[in-house]
């Protein structure tokens, strides 16, 4: 018996339909690999339907006074709230994260809604009066028009909500072309969007591949692209869209070196540890990939993070019970981290914790890679320069705290990075001299919220205003300053008029 498979509309000027006339890509469910949907592969004329529907719902859009775009935002936002536990499913569905990664992927995104809601005080400019004699200075803050975001697998649900909330609340319209490997959740989000109220147009939803992207990043109506991704991917959005007169925000991937110092607690380091490696098998580009014990903490912490690597639980996340870890997106994915493992083997590095022969007898068809712990990792071996994006931790060793920091900054990366000390002079020593944007101390994964920028440095981050936050704000739109005189009354000014006698 074939399953039904659940549909992947498009959606353009307010209207969902189906796009029967294009290739199409299966859409997995990991947990067992069974495909649940058709993503279809659209055209570049597709994407221009969807932007030349944004454009044309831009002057309505921008002329909606904030405070009524909020009231449309906190409509969506109790809509999201009200219909948590099914995206999260959904996520889970698609993904193969745990229902608790997909509920913390769903929040924050949530948190996103929430922030844009605040757009009328965002949006407030400044002013002086008596910027010289006589002359007065004051700034707004207005919409570029048609923007665009081009987001990844890993987190369906929060990823596009950093884009298309804040540009939609600051008046821009917007295309979203979702991961074609999980587009249901971003489908199911839209519709909830549109429920709120939104006028017809305002977010539009196209699925495909490099086809759909290119003709966004050269598509002369849209003013800026909104980029997470790899870093190669990052570089070729940043430099073809900037190319074509574009404002570009890029996120690419990242190393992020978590140091253990021998004073540090070893519980919370170690949980610390796997919950920055492990979280979402792995896959997120603010990963812990690479622990650096210094010291005495090869002695103190590695036994304890072996052990408790070991006991990972590996298997199906869309039923009950769940397991500690899920799958990876799809069996070439899998493939590739397998093949990155033996890499690390043949090249060197010891293996205390082998994730490759696990066994899921539930679903033996699942993308499963159990988690992996690389040890002596040399900082020139493959998996200590590329981005592995799975349940894979490398470990390396280090005599002091300026070699381990000297070592991390060499990376070309600059995501984040963490450090787990009781001394204060150590963590300050850490946050002072590493080179990256996210900086945790007793925090494995120094992700930022949404009140603050997503702050990724180097080959992490293409642009120059970030994501989340102020930063978000200020790249979805012009700054206007102006300044005013006046020399004399007009003619309607009669107030100021002598009596006549």
């Amino acid at each position: 018996m074939i399953a039904t498979l659940e549909p992947c509309p498009v959606w353009f000027g307010g209207e969902w339909r189906h796009v029967n006339s294009v290739p199409t890509t299966p859409v997995h469910n990991p947990s067992t690999g069974e495909v649940i949907a058709e993503a279809p592969l659209c055209t570049a004329a597709h994407v221009n339907e969807a932007v030349e529907a944004a454009a044309a719902a831009f002057p309505a859009w921008m002329e909606t006074p904030a405070v009524e775009r909020a009231r449309v935002l906190f409509k969506f936002k109790t809509l999201l709230e009200e219909n948590f536990e099914d995206l999260a499913r959904c996520t889970t569905r698609e993904h193969g994260k745990t229902l608790v990664e997909s509920r913390g992927d769903v929040k924050r995104g949530i948190e996103m809604v929430e922030f844009a809601c605040g757009v009328p005080s965002l949006l407030m400019g400044e002013s002086l009066e008596n910027l010289a004699r006589g002359i007065d200075c004051d700034t707004i803050r207005q919409p570029l028009g048609v923007c665009a975001g081009i987001t990844p697998f890993n987190f369906p649900c929060m990823v596009p909500l950093w884009m298309y909330p804040v540009a939609i609340a600051c008046g821009n319209t917007f295309v979203l072309k979702p991961s074609e490997k999980v587009p249901l959740t971003s489908v199911k989000v839209a519709k909830l969007f549109e429920q709120a109220g939104l006028p017809k147009g305002v977010l539009n939803l196209v699925h495909g591949g490099r086809e759909v992207v290119d003709a966004l990043l050269t598509h002369p109506r849209v003013k800026a692209i909104s980029f997470v991704g790899s870093t190669p991917v990052a570089r070729h959005i940043y430099e073809t869209g900037t190319k074509h007169g574009k404002r570009v925000q890029a996120n690419g991937g990242a190393k992020n070196f978590v140091l253990v110092m021998p004073d540090a607690d070893v519980d919370h380091s170690v949980r610390g540890v796997m919950e920055a490696a492990f979280g979402c098998a792995g896959e997120r580009c603010m990963a812990g990939s690479t622990a650096v014990v210094i010291g005495g903490a090869e002695k103190s912490v590695l036994p304890t993070l072996v052990e408790a690597t070991r006991r990972i639980k590996v298997g199906p996340t869309d039923r009950d019970p769940q397991p500690d870890m899920g799958a990876v997106i799809t069996r070439q994915h899998r493939d590739r981290v397998l093949h990155l493992i033996e890499t690390g083997v043949k090249e060197g590095a010891r293996i205390p914790a082998d994730g490759r022969g696990v066994k899921v007898s539930e679903a033996p068809n699942g993308f499963y890679v159990g988690a992996t712990i690389l040890d002596h990792v040399q900082p020139v071996m493959t998996v200590a320069r590329e981005e592995v994006f799975g349940p894979v931790l490398n470990v390396m060793h280090m005599e002091d705290l300026d070699a381990a920091i000297e070592m991390a900054n060499r990376s070309p990366y600059g995501n984040g990075a963490s450090i787990f000390t009781r001394s204060g002079k150590a963590a300050r020593e850490f946050k002072h001299r590493i080179r990256c944007g996210m900086v945790g101390i007793n925090i494995g994964v120094p992700a930022s919220m949404a009140w603050f920028p997503f702050n990724g440095w180097n080959d992490s981050f293409f642009g120059d205003l970030h994501m989340q936050g102020r930063e978000g704000v200020q790249f979805f739109t012009h700054q206007k300053v102006t300044m005013s005189r006046w020399f004399s009354f007009g003619e309607g000014d009669v107030w100021h008029r002598e009596p006549q006698k």
